[in-house]
């Protein structure tokens, strides 16, 4: 039974000491414990629990014959039980937990009660922090053994603890009592939940440096290193639910394609699919040959594309080259966007539990919002380097630590590491992520100026660090990005509706919102279907309004935050607001940002409004009932509109039996193209699915990528430029009308085909298939053939 607020009036401190078969070691640690206790003049009490000893043990705290060293019997559950035993029957003020072998000196306990009384409602004594003296020590296996565990405590459980089971530690009397009550480890693993519910309290707890020396006679065996491991699984069980239903979510979002990826089309990616799956064969292609996996002339013969300038993501396409070569690029897209876009959500979970509250259930509400905001759905038809941002998370985390100056050397190195790989899987998130975090410093240095300057030594000597480890790593494919073969300087998206958002965008509820969703609304507000970058809806606007009200002096980073979140939304409205100059005009045409659609600024958005959505929920969790249950009806009630459908799907179109037969051999030699009719182009790009069906077997002009304009102009287009012929297919496919073919059209047509190396033309079912049939007709002065489910003009003829 736990004491009474009463009785723990006239004792200052508990000594609660687990034990069993503890006989030989018991009588000398007792002492030590008594004679310095004997010397603080304070109340004190001794509460031994015998574990189910089968010596002496219990004996020896009877023959003591002093009321204030008690025995508490056991049922030999396991330190964890015990332990809960006596904290729950202990009365001091303040609780010392200590092991029986005493390996720590009880006069260490000095710097613990320092800690306490500086704030702390718990303190760690600890051998892994500076400062703290070993003396004799462990064999070195059960040693590795111990930093193993802790390393894997620390990145799955407690943050911020280096060593969370040296045994001797100090504890507020009462919120240890509440601690340990609530914990339900029987085993020594108890030490990790007890302090995860001290951090998930925001209790703060101290880590303080003591000195320890090992002592013969340890009870942990090898077998107990595996229950360590069973009991660590059972508290992480709410983080493993978070991600399985992270899991969930996606896989609900794609269940329109994610079981049958080869036969499925996602109807709202427009042509991006079979580009994005043409990224990925032609990537492994590159890799499984030995060739660049930087540049291909597949498409866009014969310049060819500069893949580092496209968004190939070298980072997964080429480590998953064994994937896509055994089940197709298909499969890897659909595993790339599925699994991706969980393990973002789990990065989003994982940093919030870690930097802002330890509450996993409002830690889960920030992470759903911050991974499947309405624009990252959007951008989940078509575009994974959008979609897949699990480095983000990680790189805002790194750059977070930097700002402590605890190991600036190791951590900036580990952030370069990390930008490094993030180019490989998209710039451009990288950028707005910098952008995003930029906004947060400035806004905090505003809101915190003294720990701001605190941190930006150490902040700016990691990103030095950083810096100098990345830029090596990607000087050659930036190198080939910005001067290899069919590079380009930037690409300008224009002013068309869409580029930048309105506060309309902002405001209004997406197209995929499973509620409220309007799509000719959205069409009209955005540039297509997987360019919705805002659309977070008028109800979660009020909502961040509302937190950021209620929270301005309680937390400060709520103001860092909402500052941010306010900052990208104007940011992302473009270089004129109203008709007047707003913030993106700084940046307009910068290098970099001239290739950026203003209105993707306002991505930043999503994450920064979950964490503020996650504070919420944490706040409300220890609020009045009658409060706690309205605020998170409000919550339920914004977020509610948010939800999304599942993206819409559709059976993809059959690759004609002239490509799955193998037909196509005898009509396209060495060195020769097949030439599509039409091109394909970044609006009709099918041609691309008809390569990637065949293995890459032949190449072709056209196509679907970013590359400069050409003759000398690198400004950056979509496609490649139309040639006469090009163009005249274009425009029969599109107005449905034959074009005038004279003698000069011939004569043009015959110099793009030779500049094409073309060896054969082939014209598949489609819109105005007949108009284009004629038209190729006249301009080679003969028909085509009908073969295998397609109409073929062979050159060689």
């Amino acid at each position: 039974m736990t004491a009474t607020a009463t009785d723990r009036e006239t004792v200052e401190l508990s000594v609660v000491v687990p034990a069993r078969d503890e006989e030989r070691r018991l009588g000398p640690t007792l002492d030590a414990l008594v004679d310095h206790l004997e010397q603080t003049g304070a109340g004190w009490e001794i509460v031994v629990v015998d574990d189910g000893s089968t010596d002496a043990t219990g004996d020896l705290v009877a023959a003591r014959r002093d009321p204030r060293i008690r025995a508490v019997t056991g049922a030999g559950r396991g330190k964890g039980h015990a332990l809960r035993l006596g904290v729950a029957a202990s009365r001091g003020r303040r609780v010392l937990v200590t092991d029986a072998d005493l390996a720590t000196p009880v006069a260490e306990l000095a710097r613990l009660e320092h800690a306490l009384a500086e704030g702390h409602a718990a303190a760690v004594g600890s051998r892994a922090v500076p400062g703290a003296t070993l003396g004799d020590r462990q064999h070195r296996a059960r040693e590795l053994l111990g930093k193993a565990g802790n390393l894997l405590i620390r990145a799955t459980a407690v943050r911020g603890i280096r060593d969370t089971q040296c045994g001797f530690k100090l504890f507020d009397g009462d919120k240890a009592r509440t601690a340990f009550a609530a914990s339900r480890v029987d085993g020594w693993a108890i030490d990790v939940e007890v302090l995860r519910h001290f951090q998930r309290a925001n209790w703060p707890v101290a880590e303080v440096p003591v000195r320890w020396s090992h002592r013969p006679g340890s009870k942990v065996r090898p077998p107990d290193y595996l229950r360590f491991l069973r009991d660590l699984a059972r508290l992480r069980r709410a983080d493993l639910l978070a991600v399985l239903l992270f899991l969930f979510f996606s896989l609900a979002l794609y269940s329109g394609r994610v079981l049958d990826p080869a036969h499925r089309y996602l109807t709202d990616s427009l042509q991006d699919q079979n580009q994005w799956e043409w990224f990925f064969a032609v990537t492994a292609d590159n890799v499984s040959h030995l060739r660049n996996p930087l540049f291909s002339d597949l498409q866009g013969f014969p310049d060819g594309v500069n893949l580092m300038a496209n968004t190939a993501m070298p980072g997964l396409s080429v480590p998953l080259t064994p994937v896509t070569l055994l089940c197709g690029p298909a499969v890897t897209l659909s595993l790339v966007m599925t699994l991706g876009l969980a393990a973002t959500a789990a990065a989003w979970y994982r940093l919030i539990t870690k930097r802002l509250t330890p509450h996993r259930g409002a830690a889960f509400a920030g992470a759903v919002l911050a991974a499947f905001a309405p624009p990252f759905v959007s951008h989940a038809n078509a575009h994974p380097n959008f979609v897949v941002l699990f480095m983000i998370p990680l790189i805002v985390d790194r750059a977070l630590r930097l700002c402590t100056g605890t190991r600036v050397g190791r951590d900036g190195v580990i952030l370069g590491l990390m930008a490094a790989y993030q180019c490989f899987l998209g710039e451009e998130p990288l950028l707005l992520a910098a952008i995003g975090m930029l906004l947060f410093a400035l806004a905090h240095t505003a809101v915190r100026p003294k720990e701001a300057a605190a941190a930006v030594h150490p902040l700016l000597r990691g990103l030095a660090i950083g810096a100098a480890v990345c830029l090596p790593l990607l000087v050659y494919p930036l190198a080939w990005q910005f001067s290899g073969p069919q590079s380009y300087d930037g690409i300008d998206h224009g002013t068309a509706p869409g580029t930048a958002n309105s506060l309309r965008a902002l405001l209004t509820f997406a197209e995929r919102s499973l509620l409220a969703g309007d799509a000719e609304t959205t069409k009209a507000l955005s540039l297509n279907a997987t360019e919705q970058n805002a659309f977070y809806g008028w109800p979660l606007a009020l909502l961040a309004l509302a937190i950021t009200v209620l929270l301005w002096r309680r937390r400060p980073v709520v103001r860092a935050l909402a500052a941010t979140v306010l900052g990208a939304a104007l940011l992302s409205m473009g270089p004129r607001i109203g008709g007047v100059p707003g913030p993106w005009a700084l940046l307009d045409g910068l290098p970099l940002f001239e290739s950026v659609i203003e209105s993707r600024v306002a991505m930043i958005c999503g994450p920064v409004l979950g964490m503020l959505v996650a504070l919420a929920v944490a706040e409300l969790t220890g609020t009045r009932p009658l409060l706690r249950y309205g605020g998170l009806a409000a919550v339920a009630l914004a977020l509610l509109p948010l939800i999304p459908a599942p993206l819409r799907s559709e059976p993809r179109a059959e690759v004609p039996a002239f490509f799955t037969d193998g037909t196509w051999r005898s009509y396209v030699r060495d060195g020769e193209t097949l030439v599509p009719v039409p091109l394909a182009e970044p609006g009709a790009a099918e041609a691309l699915h008809w390569q990637t069906a065949t293995g890459l077997g032949f190449r072709m002009p056209g196509g679907y990528f970013n590359g400069p304009y050409g003759d000398g102009d690198r400004t950056g287009v979509y496609g490649v430029p139309l040639r006469f012929t090009a163009s005249l297919l274009r425009e029969a496919r599109f107005t449905g009308v034959a074009p005038v073919i004279d003698t000069a059209a011939r004569e043009a047509a015959a110099q793009d085909l030779a500049y094409w190396r073309a060896g054969t033309l082939v014209l598949a079912p489609q819109h105005h298939a007949d108009v284009l049939r004629e038209t190729v007709d006249k301009l080679l002065g003969r028909p085509g053939r009908r073969v295998d489910g397609v109409w073929v003009w062979d050159l060689h003829d």
